[in-house]
Order: structure tokens, then C-alpha cells, then sequence
């Protein structure tokens, strides 16, 4: 019955077949004069046991000929299977794979062409020896034990597989150390990989030509058009003499572009003394040799240590700026904040920097001078301040003014570690209202010193290492009445134990002695609670509670563990268990404790956070957050 069916309808579609013979030759010429274009190939590789490195080169390489299928036509086709071999080979030697040997089989299926490609992989070569030599002044004995850091530093070691993106790594980085410091015109003079195809060894060859060692002797400026000339020195503070190192230059830019007076900066030795390339100073060329010709030990001919100055190339920023901020948090609630600077006074070095903050806790106003950092590298400032808190029924009005000296002590080039020392001194009056119990007027002079330790790896979003304050004070009543003192110590450690996870642990311990607790100024004295405390607690609601008011006391002790998984790159989230509290003794301390969750976005000013914790001692849940925007 099939077979009769079968017939039956080829019956019946042959008088359409017949009445389409006539036309057949012009479509067989249609065809024939339309192009035929070949379809990308559906690619197998049998990579005969390659490392996943070789083979992702391997593939890399075939998918770039394979591409090319889609625009060529037909008859291109053997010519693209033996460029695709030969990139393929290509790939495999940038593995050290010198070899190998490849077959590329062409075919179809019913999905279209295809390339079977299978590899016989050869033995890997391998570096048998690596031959590191320096020519000018690094080759002096003086710089024998740099020169011996710079061999044992290499990164493509003996015994090693010989991959040219190492090969070029190796190089790079033997480059980029050897000029950090010294030696800023170090260049690579002569390089070679000999291989040996037949014993898969590779023989290393590497020549090192440092030029002279650059002492630096002054700065020199260039772009000052209404800053005063001496402000640059101010900020980089060169020893004469000292030696050339591109960290301390690219830490004085970054300070110079950090500071009120620019708002960009470029530093350089000045290299007219000195090039770089026979081109550009035929002196550097060796007599009797055209520039044609490779360069052999003499080609430095000058002097062993040469003293330059830096160039310094700076862009003034604005003479006046403004700006105006807006946000919102769980303490403070609404805030709005306005800052007026002008980075030079009356054609003086100095940065006037005026502001008011508004909020439900504060009004703040205050006038700053700062001055440009001194001879020594102090940074020195003195102003006004006028502020009115109402704060967990403390209340306090105060009209102060006072002086801040300040240092940063940077990190070298051995070490990140970063010191930083705070001295101040202030006069202030003081009203305060402490509610339902009584109000009173205090006129005190104090003095504060504060030594921070800072080792991270990030300043602004550290992953991992250590922060450590110890801060201390003491003041006295105008009319002696009062004399008191502080001393507090906090620290952080930040470890990553993972790419995406962040623990942290940090702890404060504070104490106060006075006369009189109740008439020491609100910043002296210890109160906790809150954000940046002990979340769970109202802000600066652990104290000591006197009539309706929570007020200072005289010890202080808080500690929290958090730990921090990122999802990616910018967001992640929390766990976190913080514990603290004060009072007039330790041994009367009861520990107030808030454990919970929180989410963390990383902005480029550090990372904002949004936080619900649960109080243990008061048994309820309280949200912590602060968001912010400027204008």
C-alpha cells in the first residue's frame, strides 16, 4: 500500500515537473552565477593532552581563522585551512610547544563544513639556562647587591615552561624594578630566547643597560600663574642628593593634586640632561657604530651618577569654590551642609575654608585658615567655631576657637606602613542644659594629641591589614575649678580570606579622670551608641544617665566582629555581632550587645552601608543607615 500511495502521488506532481523542465537550464544558470560564500566551520580540536593554557591559545588562534571563513569564498578555502594550521602551530610555540605536529582535516555534516584538528603536542620546552646581564652604572660594584636582587627576582626561573607571555612578563618587570629607583632611564638593550627545538630547551639571554644613578637636586615649576612661587616646595620636599625613586614622585603628585592649590600635576626628572636613545643624543651612540647597529657595553659613555632636577607641571585649581550637600541618616535625621574655600588669601599661600551644617542634632558653623605645609612638613590651621547640639537630652552651646597641627609621615618603599601625628588646642565656652536636672556655664582650655598607625592595603576600602590611634588630652577650667584628663586607644584588622570576603575586628578603650565629670566638656568625657559604635543603640544613648539626659562617663570599652561577603564588585553584605558600653569603673561595666545584618555598596569615597541590628539588652531592632549627595 505504501509503495502504491508513493506512486499514486508522483503521479500526480508530474505534470508540475514536466511544465518546469523547459525552465531548468535558467536555473542551473542562476546558480552558477550567484557567489558561493563558505559557512564558518564547526571546529573539534583532539589537543593530545595540552594543558588547559596551550589549549585556550590554541583555540584563541583556530576561532580567529574560523571568523574568516564568513567572507571568503569557496575557493579561498584550502588557502584558509592552511593559514588555520599555521596559526595553530604558531599558538603551540608561544607554549613552548616547538614540535608539535598538526593534521587539519576539511569536511561536512549535515549542520555544514567542519576542521578536525588534532594535535601531537611534542615535548615542552623548557628554560635550561637564563643569562641576566647589566651594563652603566648598576654593573658598578656599589650596586652589587641590587643587581643580585634583580637576577634572583626574574620570573621565568630555570626549569621553568618557556611561555612567551612570560618571556615578556619577565622582561617587562625586570625592567619596571630595575628603574624604580636609581636608574630612570633604564632600558632593555638586547634580549633573545635561543631554542632548541630538537632538546625542548630554551637558553635566556637578557642585557640591562641602567644609564647613570639620578640624584635628585630641586624642583622646578612649571604652570604657576596666581599661586605664590614656594608653594610647591612646600609639598615636595626634596633632600638634595637624595636618590631618584618613582614612588616618592608619584606620592608628590598625588599630594599636589590632593592639595586646595591644584587641581592637577605631572612630575619628571628633567630629562635634557640625559636621554634615553642614541636618536635623540648621538653621545650615547659608540663611536665607529651607525644606529643601525646594536648597541654594545659602551653605549652609555657618560658620567656614573648624574644630579637632576624635577620638573613639576601644575594646573591651579579654582581660586573660590562652593558646594552644598544633602542627606539623610538615622540619627541626624534631614541635614543640609554648605562649604565656601578660597586657596589663596589676600595673594598668601593659605586656604580659607568657611561652613554651616543643619540637622535635627546640630547647628554648626565655623572659619578655618590652613596654612600650606612648613619647612618640617607640618600643616598647620587655626579658626572659629560657633555649635548648638541637643543630644539624648544633653544640650550644649559653644563658641570656641582653636589651633591643629598636623603630619603625615609616609610609607617608604620597603614598607605601607603610614604614621600620622594630631596636636590641638582650644579655648571654648560652653553653656549646657542638661535636662531635668540643672544648666550651668563652663569656661575651659584644653590641649589633645593623637598618633595614628595606619597599614592597609586600601586607605579609603581597606581588604586587609591594621589601623592603630592612641589619642590623650587634658584641660582645666579657666578658673581652675575643674582639671581633667583623657586617654583612649582604639585599633582595627582588616583579613580577606577570599577574593569576596572582608572580616574585620575592631575595639576601643577610653578612660577619664576629673574633678568634676559633669562639667567636662561633652568630647572629653565617654558616650557610645549607634552607627559607628555599638549598633542596636540609640546614638550616643549608652551613658551615664543623669535627670532626663544621658551624659558622658568615665570609662569606655566597645568591640565588633563583621564579617563582609561581596557579590560583586560593588555590592555585598554583611554579619556583624558589636559590644560595649561605659561607665565610672570597668568592673562596673555592664556590656551592652547588637548583633545583625546590613547591606554594603563600595563607592570611590569607601563603602556605604544600611544596617538592621537587634539590641540584646533592650530587646529591639533598630535601622542604621546614612545616605548623602552633593552639588
Amino acid at each position: 500500500m505504501r509503495l502504491f500511495r508513493r506512486a499514486a502521488a508522483s503521479t500526480r506532481r508530474a505534470p508540475f515537473a514536466r511544465a518546469c523542465l523547459p525552465l531548468a537550464p535558467a536555473l542551473l544558470c542562476a546558480l552558477l552565477a550567484r557567489p558561493a560564500f563558505a559557512a564558518r566551520p564547526e571546529i573539534t580540536i583532539d589537543p593530545g593532552g595540552l594543558p588547559a593554557s596551550a589549549l585556550q591559545a590554541v583555540t584563541l588562534a583556530v576561532d580567529s581563522m574560523a571568523a574568516m571563513a564568513d567572507d571568503q569564498d569557496g575557493g579561498e578555502g584550502i588557502r584558509l585551512r592552511r593559514r588555520a594550521r599555521e596559526a595553530t602551530l604558531d599558538a603551540l610555540a608561544t607554549e613552548g610547544y616547538f614540535s608539535a605536529q598538526v593534521e587539519l582535516e576539511a569536511g561536512t555534516d549535515v549542520a555544514g563544513p567542519t576542521w578536525d584538528i588534532s594535535i601531537v603536542p611534542g615535548e615542552r620546552t623548557v628554560v635550561e639556562t637564563v643569562d641576566i646581564s647589566f651594563l652603566g652604572t648598576l654593573a658598578e660594584p656599589e650596586y652589587a647587591e641590587r643587581a643580585a636582587q634583580l637576577r634572583e627576582d626574574w620570573g621565568l626561573k630555570q626549569g621553568a615552561p618557556f611561555r612567551n607571555d612570560e618571556w615578556e612578563t619577565a622582561k617587562r618587570d625586570l625592567l619596571d624594578t630595575a628603574s624604580e629607583r636609581d636608574f630612570p632611564v633604564a632600558r632593555l638593550v638586547d634580549t633573545a630566547a635561543d631554542i632548541d627545538a630538537d632538546r625542548a630547551r630554551a637558553a635566556l639571554h637578557v642585557k640591562l643597560d641602567s644609564g647613570p644613578a639620578v640624584r635628585l637636586s630641586g624642583v622646578e615649576v612649571r604652570g604657576l600663574k596666581r599661586v605664590p612661587a614656594g608653594v610647591v616646595e612646600r609639598y615636595v620636599r626634596i633632600r638634595p642628593g637624595e636618590p631618584y625613586d618613582r614612588d616618592r614622585m608619584v606620592e608628590w603628585q598625588q599630594t599636589l593634586q590632593g592639595s586646595p592649590f591644584f587641581s592637577g600635576a605631572k612630575l619628571d626628572i628633567d630629562r635634557s640632561g640625559i636621554s634615553s636613545s642614541p636618536e635623540e643624543d648621538p653621545g650615547l651612540m659608540p663611536e665607529g657604530l651607525d644606529q643601525e647597529q646594536t648597541r654594545t657595553e659602551k653605549a652609555y659613555r657618560g658620567p656614573s651618577h648624574l644630579t637632576l632636577p624635577v620638573l613639576a607641571e601644575v594646573v591651579e585649581s579654582r581660586p573660590r569654590r562652593m558646594s552644598i550637600a544633602l542627606g539623610i541618616d538615622d540619627e541626624a535625621g534631614p541635614r543640609i551642609e554648605t562649604i565656601y574655600r578660597q586657596n589663596v588669601v589676600l595673594g598668601q599661600p593659605l586656604e580659607l575654608e568657611t561652613g554651616l551644617r543643619l540637622d535635627r542634632l546640630r547647628k554648626l558653623g565655623y572659619a578655618d585658615i590652613h596654612l600650606a605645609p612648613n619647612e618640617n612638613g607640618f600643616r598647620d590651621s587655626f579658626g572659629v567655631l560657633a555649635q548648638d547640639s541637643d543630644i539624648q537630652g544633653l544640650r550644649v552651646r559653644r563658641f570656641a576657637i582653636g589651633a591643629i597641627r598636623a603630619k603625615t609621615y609616609p610609607p617608604s618603599f620597603k614598607s605601607r606602613v603610614e604614621y600620622e601625628t594630631r596636636y590641638g588646642a582650644r579655648l571654648a565656652h560652653e553653656q549646657i542644659d542638661i535636662e531635668g536636672f540643672n544648666a550651668f556655664t563652663t569656661n575651659t582650655a584644653t590641649a589633645t594629641a593623637e598618633l595614628i598607625r595606619r597599614d592597609v592595603n586600601d586607605k579609603y576600602d581597606p581588604r586587609e591589614g591594621t589601623l592603630f590611634s592612641l589619642g590623650g588630652g587634658v584641660g582645666t577650667a579657666l578658673d581652675a575649678s575643674n582639671r581633667f584628663s583623657r586617654l583612649s586607644v582604639r585599633g582595627q584588622y582588616w583579613w580577606s580570606p577570599s577574593k569576596r570576603d572582608v572580616i574585620t575586628v575592631r575595639g576601643e578603650v577610653g578612660r577619664l579622670w576629673a574633678q568634676d565629670i559633669n562639667r567636662v566638656p561633652d568630647d572629653f568625657a565617654f558616650r557610645t551608641g549607634g552607627a559607628r559604635s555599638v549598633r542596636g543603640y540609640r546614638y550616643l544613648g549608652l551613658g551615664r544617665d543623669v535627670g532626663d539626659a544621658v551624659l558622658g562617663d568615665a570609662v569606655l570599652f566597645v568591640a565588633s566582629v563583621e564579617g563582609t561577603r561581596y557579590f560583586d564588585d560593588r555590592f555585598g553584605a554583611a554579619l556583624f555581632v558589636d559590644t560595649g558600653n561605659v561607665a565610672s569603673r570597668f568592673s562596673e561595666m555592664k556590656l551592652a550587645t547588637g548583633v545583625g545584618a546590613g547591606l554594603r555598596v563600595r563607592t570611590p569615597a569607601g563603602p556605604l552601608s544600611v544596617d538592621l541590628a537587634y539590641a540584646l539588652r533592650d530587646k529591639n531592632i533598630r535601622l542604621h543607615f546614612s545616605l548623602g549627595i552633593a552639588f
